[in-house]
């Protein structure tokens, strides 16, 4: 590996997309179901990059395009050996909701203090996370990974990678049921990350009020550092919800002033409780952590609050699965408002599960008596009213005009409810 980390330091950076080619950079190529990397080795030295990696021996030359036996493999194994030269903490994030959320809210945190280096977007899976990873230099003081998972041992692959010394779990739930079969499935694979951080004799940021995590927590070898609203070392209470979220906290001696946020969704308290709890431990003064909580502002189609000339919409339509949009409607039930409205997008990648939850949300918006319109396949076969593709909802809005509502958009990626803003 030594070969290679000298390849790498040679390079200004690294590139798996050769329509993103950087002067200077070491592309790797890589191949999936329908698109091989390899084919565009050659374009991408033509582009700017210093050198390229393949996994076909036809199109190595040894001197600037080098042969290895799989690229995805050699991409993860180079940000590993790269990670294994810094001696810095670094944080793993995982959990059914919130963890983009949550990392955005450490990361906002600790850069009030420290260096961080932070997983970008989305960038969770297989890829992004030695990508990421490969980004470490000199100056960072921490780490903070996001890990995404689909089906059982995708943490337990990414901690291999990634190597981390802390962890938090942010929630279990039912998402991605299609991988995982079942609850105990998404709670085995992310605990995976709780077994990783016990090989390294790290510490574990867990929500004492889940019962199950803490439970996880408790059967490894790690240090525990808690938070919650009745339990913890850490305790929040919630103000009032307006809709943004309004909170207080203690810690030991400490109490702080109610802090007014810029997110919305009881949900995000926790979420919020997490960062503080990592901020303590990485003795950052509660002033500061209040002020990077208050100034803290989503731009990611998650938790947003949007006024229009005709309404106030919460956006948080980047995913749904049956527990966040039950935290959503629960969070938006508690909101004041004489006017309000739920638009709801299917919840995807359920399988056999997926109507049986579709229902019961419908369930929980009907006995609230809130008003309500849905989008999409699954909805539509038991909502008699709901709309197939936004598109078709979008065109009523355009005639029916909305107006003077507090409106929730919660729905998966794929539906796209984000659409509709022109006509909100």
């Amino acid at each position: 590996m030594e070969k290679w980390l000298a390849l790498f330091d040679a390079c200004s950076g690294v590139s798996t997309d050769s329509r993103q080619i950087q002067e200077g950079c070491l592309y790797i190529a890589l191949k999936g179901d329908n698109f091989d990397g390899n084919l565009f080795a050659e374009q991408a030295i033509a582009q700017g990059a210093r050198f390229a990696i393949v996994d076909n021996p036809e199109l190595a030359n040894e001197e600037n395009i080098f042969y290895v036996s799989d690229g995805l493999h050699f991409l993860q194994q180079l940000a590993l050996a790269h990670r294994n030269r810094f001696e810095i903490p670094v944080l793993g994030i995982t959990g059914s909701n919130g963890k983009t959320s949550t990392k955005e809210l450490v990361n906002a945190v600790l850069q009030t203090k420290y260096n961080v280096l932070c997983t970008q977007g989305n960038l969770n899976n297989h890829i992004g996370v030695p990508l990421t990873l490969l980004q470490l230099n000199a100056q960072h003081e921490l780490a903070i990974i996001e890990m995404g998972a689909n089906k059982p041992l995708d943490i337990d692959e990414l901690c291999r990678i990634a190597a981390p010394t802390l962890g938090l779990i942010t929630n279990i739930g039912k998402a991605h049921l299609e991988g995982f079969i079942n609850f105990e499935g998404v709670l085995q694979t992310k605990s995976e990350l709780y077994d990783h951080v016990a090989t390294l004799n790290g510490a574990l940021f867990v929500n004492a009020e889940d019962h199950i995590l803490l439970a996880a927590a408790q059967k490894k070898r790690s240090q525990i550092l808690t938070y919650g609203e009745q339990h913890g070392e850490l305790r929040g209470q919630l103000a009032y919800l307006d809709p943004y979220v309004h909170f207080s906290w203690s810690f030991q001696q400490y109490v702080s002033p109610v802090i007014d946020t810029q997110m919305v969704g009881k949900y995000n308290f926790f979420n919020f409780l997490a960062a503080l709890r990592i901020g303590l431990h990485f003795e950052i003064e509660p002033s500061l952590l209040n002020r990077a909580i208050a100034n803290y502002k989503p731009t990611n189609k998650r938790s947003q609050v949007e006024k229009t000339a005709h309404n106030t919409v919460i956006v948080d339509c980047y995913n749904a699965n049956p527990s966040s949009m039950q935290s959503a409607l629960n969070s938006f039930v508690e909101m004041e408002h004489p006017d309000k409205l739920v638009i709801l997008g299917d919840m995807l990648e359920l399988g056999a599960e997926g109507p049986a939850e579709h229902q019961k949300i419908l369930d929980f918006v009907r006995e609230h008596k809130l008003k309500l319109l849905t989008v999409g396949q699954i909805f539509r076969e038991i909502d008699a009213n709901g709309y197939a593709h936004v598109e078709d909802l979008k065109e009523q809005l355009a005639k029916d005009q909305i107006q003077d509502k507090l409106i929730l958009l919660k729905g998966s990626r794929g539906i796209a409810l984000e659409k509709l803003m022109d006509c909100l």
